[in-house]
């Protein structure tokens, strides 16, 4: 007699053990994509400011801490009112603020663009030591992602511009890649700018890789400077970051 309960008789789509398995990686990679971009164009997001920085930055924490927290805060307010991400009329959002959904730097862009009363995106990540998702991140714009390549992915495609606040091995990491993207050509070059100039001097000495030879010259033009929230936007408005895309909704 034929057992309906047995393991291979449940439908694929409805079997936990077999979607989670080893063979259908490829396809949790293609869901992490498609989850994700279903609610962006849902919410018409066409393009991003994406703010990376530091998670153990802290509101309350010493000086220099409570004045990147600060930074990034208004830093998000003035990208969201200025913009386009404040789009009431049904058209498409352009240079909404997305974080990696952490606290730190990235609450501090989140909850700027809430003070805004902007929409705003969280791409977090499950990692061990687990992350919470920033109660600032819009509900439906709050995702978690188990491949850090998907979520990498989504982080670049919508980017029109890119903050870095003082940060750790993530933050460079997210740096170098989308720098990196720019250099090869992968992806369109695009406005960076490089909250705390002392910081990230004192971090990385971009000229020692001119000199090394291991970068060119040109390179160090891929970015700027600025020590001031509105000093950022003004330098990502100067290396042509607009108001509002012309072009078409991703695709």
């Amino acid at each position: 007699m034929t057992d309906i309960k047995a393991e291979a008789y449940k439908l694929a789509a409805l079997d936990q053990d077999f979607i989670l398995g080893d063979t259908m990686r490829g396809a949790r990679f293609m869901m992490e994509y498609a989850k994700a971009e279903e609610h962006l164009r849902r919410h018409k997001i066409r393009s991003t400011i994406v703010v990376f920085g530091s998670a153990r930055v802290r509101e309350n924490g010493n000086a220099w801490q409570a004045g990147i927290y600060d930074a990034a805060r208004q830093f998000a307010r003035i990208a969201s009112t200025r913009g386009g991400a404040l789009a009431h009329d049904h058209g498409w959002r352009d240079n909404v603020i997305a974080t990696g959904g952490g606290p730190g730097v990235m609450e501090a862009a989140n909850r700027g663009a809430m003070d805004a009363g902007a929409v705003s995106i969280g791409f977090n990540i499950s990692i061990p030591h687990e992350q919470e998702p920033n109660p600032y991140i819009t509900p439906d714009l709050n995702f978690q992602f188990h491949y850090f390549a998907m979520r990498k992915m989504h982080f670049a495609m919508r980017a029109r511009a890119l903050a870095v606040f003082p940060g750790g091995f993530g933050t460079l990491d997210e740096l170098f890649e989308l720098l990196t993207l720019s250099q090869t050509q992968k992806a369109p070059i695009i406005p960076v700018v490089l909250y705390d100039s002392a910081y990230w001097k004192r971090v990385i000495n971009f000229d020692a890789l001119v000199e090394a030879g291991m970068i060119g010259a040109e390179d160090l033009n891929g970015f700027d400077f600025a020590d001031d929230a509105g000093e950022a936007w003004e330098k990502l408005e100067a290396r042509g970051l607009a108001p509002g895309e012309d072009s078409e909704p991703v695709t």
